[in-house]
């Protein structure tokens, strides 16, 4: 035998999580994947979910243009770069001086490479060519008659590959400038071009993503197609490896239909322009003229024209797929993707002695690829895109895009940072606690928060204003004033090269808690099953649903029901905050304003009686839910819904005969039927146990409580004959009356 306190311990411990459904929550970040929707800047994101300070970042060089396309290095240190939309080159020597070298006729310069000797060579779109600069000569070097020169590098011979678009070719230019078609891809755009160790060149292109290693003239092997639209970016590595970015996705449709929807605003013979305002992501579109009315304020990478019939056919777009990838292409031809993002346009490789950068479109952000695949966030440039990196020397140099620019990364931490966290959803408004974190600060460095809250999804000017500084790592309390959403940011201060480590962050609140619903509620009847409480799937009922006003609910249901059965009400309910409920049952008249409890504290969602404790009318049966078992009674909340009038008739209906008149082989018989409760829905009559006939009152249709029938009875035998009536309610209910006839 059980005993009565082991009963009530296991209750207790049953009922143990629903109690703390609704008490204090946490929202905490202590991982990569936790902090990284956050904004970052002068911030380092660690593997391992650890907070630190950024390499710092110095500039190198600010354009009056909108993005850098292109950075090549000479040997001898000698940084160029090139840009649009007013297709300049410039110069930019050791100590970070710049010189306009060059401003090309045509508005773009996508793509730049310098040889041995220090000859600068410089691809110019639209319909450019390619130019040589040599101790500041200009001269044209070669045109390959082609919309578009999007990639140029340089091989070991001192040849130079030049990656065309729109019919993607690659033309070999030797360096006497004689040039010849090298390898027709059968694409739209070359829009990567890269010589590996073995003297082989590498070409990524566009609309299919495919990478070629061409070894001779004419002769190409598919080392990967990618799935996604865009090769960006090849490193080939000494050990025969090769890292390819590839970009795409959605972005590449919208920018198309951006770019038509330009192309039917500007008539052919316009010149066009690639200007802030082209997408970043655009390598489906033609490059456009911008809408002269509009602001222009963003600078786009590399776009590629749409392509022609007659060549490759764009991927379509994939609702949910990865928009942009970073692949190792093996020695041995096997394909590894390292990253993925549907979020994020990986745009540029550098490959470093302990891991591979890549750049990308989320505020320019900076992330490092171990051996192993971890991705470490090194550090955000602020800008809208880091479009190009470039090893130089024991640092790393960056090209952006918004404004063009050129930035290095340090080996050394900076002297502060700023990391902003998501916005969190409480679910509701909520009072805020204490925001606490774990941090390794040295001496002289520091970490500070500050909270801000709001009602609407997004910070806008109807959030607060972030508070005072919070320096208690063991538990500050949050002053930001009630509500639903809540954001922190995060000030780190170094010292002397110095770095304070944060790796966990925890916002503790109480949510507002939010009454329970109940959605529906339904009246049925069902036989009575010994040793059975649950309702049977058996029943000859009328189904009702809830009503939330019985004034304005359904029409009356009649809830049909045999001797003996029982009334079951069923109800759905559900609580916002997963609250465990519990359930009141009452009932009442229709004409009666008193609710007269039937069961309380009912945990499953039904409830049954025996029908024969209502007397015959009309009911209302309402259902209450209630919290009040997971939160303090100061606290818990309750919803409630009524369901629709529903009549329960036990009484049969009755049938009194009248006049009864016999005349030979004809008889008439006259007779009333009535219902107290429920309107009368059928009247039939049997002759001598021979079958039911029906029969319909004098006005046609039996639908009232109260209905009077004449039957006419003809080519009867002599002697005694039997008539039995019976007739029935809209409850099922059955009354019979029978009558001799002489």
């Amino acid at each position: 035998m059980i005993s009565l306190l082991e009963k009530k311990l296991a209750l207790a411990m049953a009922l143990a999580p629903f109690a703390l459904a609704s008490g204090t929550a946490t929202w905490e970040m202590n991982s990569y994947g936790d902090f990284i929707r956050g904004r970052f800047s002068g911030i380092s994101l660690g593997r391992d979910g650890r907070v630190s300070l950024a390499p710092k970042v110095d500039p190198v060089f600010a354009s009056d243009q909108p993005a850098i396309w292109s950075i090549a290095r000479a040997p001898d240190g000698t940084l160029y770069a090139a840009t649009g939309n007013r297709g300049r080159v410039y110069k930019i020597d050791g100590a970070g001086q710049s010189t306009l070298l060059w401003t090309a006729e045509q508005p773009e310069v996508f793509a730049i490479a310098v040889d041995r000797r220090g000859v600068v060579y410089a691809g110019t779109s639209p319909d450019g060519a390619v130019y040589r600069i040599d101790n500041g000569k200009v001269t044209e070097y070669f045109a390959p008659k082609s919309r578009y020169i999007w990639s140029l590098a340089m091989g070991p011979d001192g040849a130079l590959y030049v990656g065309t678009g729109d019919e993607g070719k690659i033309f070999r230019v030797d360096a006497a400038g004689r040039g010849e078609l090298y390898y027709d891809t059968g694409q739209s755009h070359i829009t990567g071009l890269a010589v590996d160790a073995q003297g082989r060149l590498l070409a990524g292109t566009e609309p299919n993503g495919i990478l070629y290693r061409i070894s001779a003239k004419d002769k190409a092997f598919v080392l990967y197609d990618s799935g996604l639209p865009e090769i960006r970016a090849i490193v080939p590595m000494p050990d025969g490896s090769v890292y390819a970015a590839a970009l795409g996705g959605s972005v590449a449709r919208r920018a198309q239909a951006a770019g038509q929807a330009v192309q039917t605003a500007n008539p052919a013979g316009t010149v066009p322009t690639v200007t802030a305002t082209v997408t970043v992501e655009a390598q489906s579109s033609e490059i456009k003229p911008p809408d002269a009315s509009k602001a222009q304020t963003r600078a786009a990478p590399v776009p590629a024209a749409v392509p022609t019939p007659t060549q490759a056919t764009a991927l379509p777009e994939a609702s949910g797929a990865d928009k942009s990838a970073v692949y190792r292409i093996n020695a041995d031809n096997t394909v590894e993707t390292l990253w993925s993002s549907k979020e994020e346009n990986a745009y540029d490789l550098l490959a470093e002695e302990k891991q591979v950068l890549f750049a990308t479109d989320q505020n320019g952000r900076i992330y490092g690829l171990a051996p192993d695949r971890g991705v470490t966030l090194i550090t955000e440039t602020g800008e809208g895109e880091t479009t190009r990196l470039l090893s130089s020397g024991n640092t790393v140099l960056a090209a952006t895009s918004d404004i063009g620019r050129v930035f290095r990364l340090g080996e050394s931490p900076g002297a502060a940072g700023e990391l902003e966290a998501p916005v969190h959803d409480a679910g509701a408004v909520a009072r805020w606690g204490s925001l606490t974190w774990r941090a390794a600060t040295p001496t002289g460095c520091s970490v500070e928060f500050r909270t801000r809250s709001g009602n609407s999804a997004t910070p806008d000017r109807t959030w607060s204003d972030w508070s005072a500084p919070l320096a208690d790592a063991a538990g500050s309390r949050i002053a930001s004033p009630n509500a639903r959403y809540i954001q922190w940011k995060m000030a780190m201060a170094g010292s002397g090269g110095r770095t304070p480590v944060v790796n966990d962050v925890t916002v503790s609140f109480l949510p507002q808690n939010s009454p329970p619903v109940v959605t529906s509620v339904t009246v049925s009847a069902q036989p009575a099953s010994p040793g059975s409480t649950k309702p049977s799937s058996d029943t000859s009922t009328v189904t009702v649903s809830a009503s939330a006003d019985s004034g304005s609910g359904p029409s009356t249901q009649v809830l049909s029901r045999a001797s003996g059965s029982q009334i079951v009400v069923s109800w759905q309910a559900e609580d916002p905050d997963g609250d465990r409920l519990v359930y009141d049952v009452s009932f009442r008249g229709e004409d009666e304003t008193q609710w007269i409890p039937l069961k309380r504290g009912v945990h499953d969602n039904f409830a049954s009686f025996d029908g024969d404790l209502f007397a015959d009318g009309k009911y209302l049966f309402r259902v209450v839910a209630s919290d009040r078992e997971a939160n303090p009674p100061s606290s818990a909340r309750e919803g409630q819904s009524v369901s629709a009038a529903v009549l329960i008739d036990n009484t049969p209906p009755t049938a009194t005969l009248g006049v009864v008149r016999r005349d030979g082989s004809t008889a008439h018989i006259e007779f009333e039927a009535a219902d107290g409760t429920s309107p009368l829905r059928h009247c039939e009559y049997s002759v001598d146990a021979s079958g039911w006939v029906p029969i319909m009152p004098a006005e046609g249709i039996v639908d009232g409580l109260r209905e009077k029938f004449m039957l006419d009875l003809q080519n009867l035998t002599p002697g005694e004959h039997l008539l039995v009536i019976r007739v029935a309610d809209s409850a099922g209910n059955t009354g019979v009356a029978k009558a001799v006839l002489p």
